[in-house]
């Protein structure tokens, strides 16, 4: 946490949040100063324009009686010219004969170093009054309220900048938490889980699709070693058939023709063919290649299938193909009914039924023979790669167990889906949906 500093969560939400309370205090205190000091001015006019009035109303002569009189205030009575003709005593200390500054507003002037503020009024006999009036108190207020604030917001900043920074902490510790458990789960320890708190927030949310996504690689990875075993076991089989025979024949030639060993080798190499064929299907499935996109002709490609089947001696009911269209690629549609086709040949009993029936936007292709069926229970399940069921456990009648999952693989890359049920035949029904061509 330390070499990341401010570039970390904890680091970029402190600063945040300091900044932001940083600009609303500067913003109050400059807005709150300058409140206060134009109140404090406000005052200060107020009660030297009453002051003034108050003097005024007096009717201090042009003799200057009463202003010669006054004590503690600077007051001086201008004539017409702008002289002097009357100062009170504070006046005649500070200023002498010099005037006072006339002006219809209210100004300030520094008198002996201390602020005034300079009032007027005029008189009827064409003469002014002037009063000066002290506003060093309020100077000291501001001052006051000036280096009360330039402590303060700092402070304020600093316990801001604390606070967030020790309550992000306090937040992010059981992420740390997280990232420490989940940094040390490798691929042989994918079985373990993250310990979920019991805050029911956010990060116990976070730790729930940790555990979520560990379960999905925990599962995958099994999925991965169990088909690498069976495919190791797959592929190791017509080899092992093929190594059998041949050392057969090398120790007892007399036993086993040359052409019976190449027979073998020619019916295992098909097979063993098939199987890797198979497996780099499935691959390129798997990383997303659905091959190459054009417009297909399902009807056709099941018409094909029926001829094909019916050569062989099969009876075959096409009488549910109707005219369809999707986008596709035509090997990969053809290699789709081709294998259901096959699997419905190796469980049949007498039928088989294959149909294509476009509905809105979809096109629905039915495979069904009058078997045994597949069970509820297993339905999905065959759908995985080297399942076979319980009565299809060889390899003369089960096959590779890869042909219904490339089925499977093949309707996804086209965006579809694939499902079986029961036939009218009572036998197994595979259905398999797909987008129409627009």
């Amino acid at each position: 946490m330390a070499e990341r500093g401010w570039r970390s969560v904890r680091g970029r939400t402190t600063l945040g949040a300091t900044l932001v309370v940083a600009v609303a205090l500067l913003i109050g205190a400059f807005s709150f100063y300058g409140v206060l000091s134009a109140s404090v001015h406000s005052n200060a006019e107020r009660a030297a324009e009453q002051r003034i009035s108050e003097l005024t109303e007096r009717g201090d002569g042009p003799g200057g009686r009463t202003i010669d009189s006054l004590d503690d205030e600077i007051v001086q009575l201008l004539g017409e010219d702008g002289s002097v003709r009357a100062a009170s005593e504070d006046a005649r200390e500070a200023l002498g004969s010099t005037p006072l500054p006339l002006s219809d507003d209210p100004q300030t002037m520094t008198i002996d170093g201390e602020p005034m503020l300079i009032v007027s009024d005029d008189l009827d006999d064409d003469q002014t009054l002037v009063l000066a009036v002290s506003v060093e108190d309020g100077a000291e207020t501001l001052a006051t309220v000036a280096t009360l604030l330039a402590v303060a917001v700092p402070l304020l900043l600093l316990l801001v900048a604390v606070t967030t920074w020790l309550v992000v902490g306090r937040a992010l510790r059981p992420v740390t938490r997280i990232r420490q458990e989940v940094d040390g789960i490798t691929a042989e320890r994918l079985h373990q889980r993250i310990a979920v708190p019991e805050s029911a927030d956010e990060i116990a949310a976070l730790a729930t699709t940790m555990n979520g996504m560990l379960d999905r690689l925990d599962a995958s990875a099994a999925a991965q070693r169990r088909f690498i075993s069976d495919a190791s076991h797959e592929l190791r089989s017509p080899l092992a058939t093929i190594r059998q025979h041949a050392e057969l024949a090398q120790a007892h030639p007399d036993i086993t023709s040359i052409g019976e060993l190449s027979e073998v080798v020619s019916e295992e190499g098909l097979r063993l063919q098939g199987i890797v064929e198979s497996l780099l299907l499935l691959a390129r499935l798997d990383e997303g290649a659905s091959g190459r996109e054009e417009p297909v002709d399902l009807d056709d490609i099941a018409l094909g299938e029926v001829r094909r089947l019916r050569a062989a001696g099969l009876d075959v009911d096409g009488s549910g193909i109707r005219a369809a269209r999707v986008n596709g690629d035509p090997r990969l549609l053809g290699q789709l009914l081709r294998n259901l086709a096959d699997n419905a040949t190796r469980h049949r009993r007498e039928r088989i039924a294959i149909g294509v029936e476009p509905s809105d936007a979809h096109v629905f292709v039915t495979i069904e023979d009058d078997g045994a069926g597949v069970p509820a229970e297993e339905r999905e399940r065959i759908f995985e790669r080297f399942v076979r069921l319980d009565e299809a456990r060889s390899r003369d009648a089960g096959g590779s167990g890869l042909g219904l999952a490339i089925v499977r693989g093949i309707a996804a890359s086209a965006g579809g889906t694939v499902t079986v049920d029961d036939s009218r035949w009572g036998g197994a029904r595979f259905v398999v949906t797909l987008p129409l061509a627009r």
